[in-house]
Order: structure tokens, then C-alpha cells, then sequence
């Protein structure tokens, strides 16, 4: 006999606090909790409409309930979840073909978020130097002010203190150095220097997209040393800079590249892109993934790729982009007292506060519209890749009229 579940009433505590059992590592607000989305606009439980220009942090890349990736999920959960990496995934292979086929790629691996490909990749860079004798060669720069995740490698390769405190003990052989300061890059050079990680764009610390020059010669440093150049375009990359990756704007190829985000539409997902050596590098039983590949992720992920290759999708990014860096920056002019400037690349925007963010962030949402935080003086813009000229105008309204109430402090 198969024994009957017993109901335990929740506790005093969990009745007036719901979040009692969940680590308290996030505060979101209380009062606020969504049901259900509809493109580019999320329902609370009272049923308000919120306009979403956070989009999950730049994850919702085509919104919420698109009918391509419903379809795409629903008609594999009906067919296979998981088998595990013990056995060919056709899907997995199908997908990391296509991304191959778009991309400076030779080889793909599947992980299921970002900092899980950042991993890969770092590890990646290791590998190659090993591989090619020189296993000496592991210590890894990064820069300051960057962010590829919460592990304790991704934690080390930013280098952000209050990130790693109680956390990450040594350097676990990495370096940081200034962002946009080649001159602090050579320093950081030394025989036993395996590669350089970055972000094309910085999200976490500010909207920040690296100068062509400085990129140019990353990659000239790297063919000198023999090193790697690995791209962290979990934020930037499919699609939100308004090209496929943000690095082709610069015309620089990435020996590695790192995605995420995006990549699923709000599936988790992330791969790690390298060319031949290094790809070639990470040999059987090197790296793995209970998870990675699975099947369910790779037919979301295979449908926001039909998505993000149709012909006409990235030139209306950089349409509704150009449109709305425009729209912004006459804000700045007309509210100087509240917003400064406008960064960013193709619907990854930042507007720089006169002060601290927190306050305009929260007006906005008692408005109606979601943003998110960048550094400590910015709120940064991350619309759906699909998001519509009259959406673009609604939220330029809303911000309008916050600005027109509201001092930045």
C-alpha cells in the first residue's frame, strides 16, 4: 500500500513571512509578486500591468509566453526530459552545430547558466596551455568592476571585494587589471599568464562597452604571449548589443566565448564557445554537467535561435536602440538634475543617475515600470529583443513622468 502524505500546517513564522524558508541571500519586495506574463508585460497578483524593461536581467530576450517557445517546450516535454550526458542528445548536437555555423566557434559546451559557462571557459583556458606543455601557465586576467557569476572562480576573475569576502581566500590565480588601461594589462603579464577574460560590455558595473581600441589590442597582446582571449557575453551576447555577439561590432574574434542568459529565453542555459585548439584541448572526462544539453533546454534554446536569425530581428534592434538612446539622452538635457548620460550598445542601456539609483528604480516600478540597477548610480534598460515602438514610447512616458516628480538623491 502506498502510504498517504500528511499535511503539515505552516508555522505562525511562514504565514507572516512566506520567504521563511528560503535563504534571505535576496530581498525582493514583498509586496509585489507576478503571475503570469504576456510579452513585454508582467501581472501581479492584483492583476496591474507592469511594463518589463528588465526582462529577467537581459533572460526574457522575447518576452514572456512567446508562442514559438511555448510550442517548442511543450511539444518536448511530451517526448523526452533528461537522459544525461551518458548518451547522445541529438538536440544538443543539433544546436551546437547552429551556433557553430553563426559564430568563430569550432566546438560547443552545454552547461545551465552563465557562470557555469564562464567556468568551463576559464578552465578552458588551462587546458590549452597544458595541452600544448605549458602547464605553468594558469593565472588568468580579469578586470575591475566586472561580473561573470557567483562561483568561486567567476567570483575570483572579477576580483570584487565585497563579492569575495568570507568566500574566495587567495587570488586562486587570477589578476585583475584597470578596465580600458592597456599599460595595467602588460603589468599583469608574466610567464605564467594563461589568458585574459571580459566582458565586450560590463553589466554589473556600470553599462560600460570597451573601446574598439582597447579590444584590438587585447587581442594583438594575446597572439604575442601565445595567450587566450576569452569573451564573457553571458549579458551582451545573442542578440541584445543588436548583433548576434557584441564582438562583432568590434570585429575581434574570441578564442573562447561564454553565453548565457538570452540564450534560453527564460530556460536555463549557457555554453561555452571555443575555437579548435581550445576546444580540442578539453579532453574526455575533463569537464561535465549532470544537467547540460538537456533536452528540454536545447529545443527553447534552438527556437530563440530561429528567433534571433531571422533576417529582419537585429537591424529593428538597432532601429528601436538608435530610437530610444535618442529619446534618453533629450531626458538628460531636459532633467539634468536628475539623470546624466546614456551607455550602452543596442537594448543594453544604462542612464547614469545624478546620485544613487534606488530611488528612481523604485518610482519607476510604483509606475509601472521594471528596470534594474547597474553599479550604484544607474539604471540600466534591458527590453525584450521583440519589444514594440509604442512599448519603446510607453516606457519613455513613464520614465518622463517620474523624472518630471522625482529628485535623484
Amino acid at each position: 500500500m502506498i502510504p498517504q502524505a500528511t499535511y503539515t500546517a505552516p508555522s505562525t513564522e511562514i504565514e507572516s513571512n512566506p520567504r521563511a524558508a528560503l535563504w534571505p541571500n535576496y530581498k525582493p519586495p514583498t509586496e509585489l509578486v507576478f503571475t503570469h506574463g504576456v510579452g513585454s508585460e508582467l501581472f501581479s497578483e492584483d492583476g496591474t500591468a507592469y511594463l518589463d524593461f528588465l526582462s529577467g536581467i537581459a533572460v526574457t530576450s522575447f518576452g514572456h509566453a512567446h508562442p514559438h517557445l511555448v510550442k517548442a517546450l511543450n511539444e518536448q516535454a511530451t517526448k523526452l526530459w533528461h537522459t544525461s550526458n551518458v548518451f547522445r542528445i541529438p538536440a544538443a548536437e543539433r544546436l551546437a552545430q547552429r551556433l557553430v555555423e553563426s559564430s568563430f566557434a569550432d566546438g560547443v559546451y552545454f552547461a545551465n547558466s552563465g557562470t557555469e559557462a564562464v567556468e568551463a571557459g576559464l578552465k578552458s583556458l588551462r587546458a590549452y596551455q597544458a595541452a600544448n606543455n605549458h602547464p605553468e601557465r594558469y593565472r588568468i586576467i580579469g578586470f575591475e568592476a566586472s561580473f561573470h557569476g557567483r562561483t568561486m572562480a567567476s567570483l575570483a576573475a572579477a576580483g570584487n571585494p565585497a563579492h569575495m569576502k568570507n568566500f574566495v581566500h587567495g587570488d586562486y590565480g587570477f589578476d585583475q587589471a584597470k578596465w580600458g588601461d592597456i599599460a595595467s594589462v602588460k603589468n599583469c603579464i608574466s610567464e605564467s599568464t594563461a589568458g585574459i577574460i571580459i566582458e565586450p560590455v560590463q553589466g554589473e558595473g556600470g553599462i560600460r562597452p570597451a573601446s574598439q581600441e582597447f579590444l584590438k589590442s587585447l587581442r594583438e597582446l594575446c597572439d604575442e604571449h601565445d595567450l587566450l582571449l576569452m569573451f564573457d557575453e553571458v549579458q551582451c551576447g545573442v542578440g541584445r548589443s543588436g548583433t548576434l555577439f557584441a564582438h562583432e561590432h568590434y570585429a575581434i574574434e574570441p578564442d573562447v566565448m561564454a553565453i548565457a542568459k538570452g540564450l534560453g529565453g527564460g530556460f536555463p542555459v549557457g555554453a561555452c564557445l571555443a575555437n579548435e585548439a581550445v576546444s580540442s584541448s578539453m579532453q574526455f572526462g575533463s569537464h561535465g554537467s549532470t544537467f547540460g544539453g538537456n533536452p528540454l533546454a536545447m529545443a527553447v534554446a534552438d527556437a530563440v535561435l530561429d528567433l534571433v536569425l531571422e533576417p529582419s530581428l537585429l537591424k529593428d534592434v538597432n532601429s528601436k536602440a538608435s530610437f530610444l538612446v535618442k529619446e534618453l539622452e533629450a531626458l538628460t538635457i531636459k532633467y539634468p538634475q536628475s539623470i546624466s548620460s546614456v551607455h550602452g550598445l543596442g537594448l543594453m542601456l544604462g542612464v547614469k543617475c545624478v546620485g544613487e539609483n534606488t530611488k528612481l528604480l523604485l518610482e519607476l516600478r510604483e509606475h509601472g515600470l521594471l528596470v534594474g540597477k547597474s553599479g550604484d548610480n544607474m539604471i540600466r534598460l534591458l527590453p525584450p529583443l521583440n519589444v514594440s515602438q509604442a512599448e519603446l514610447e510607453r516606457a519613455l512616458t513613464l520614465i518622463e513622468t517620474v523624472l518630471q516628480n522625482t529628485e535623484v538623491t
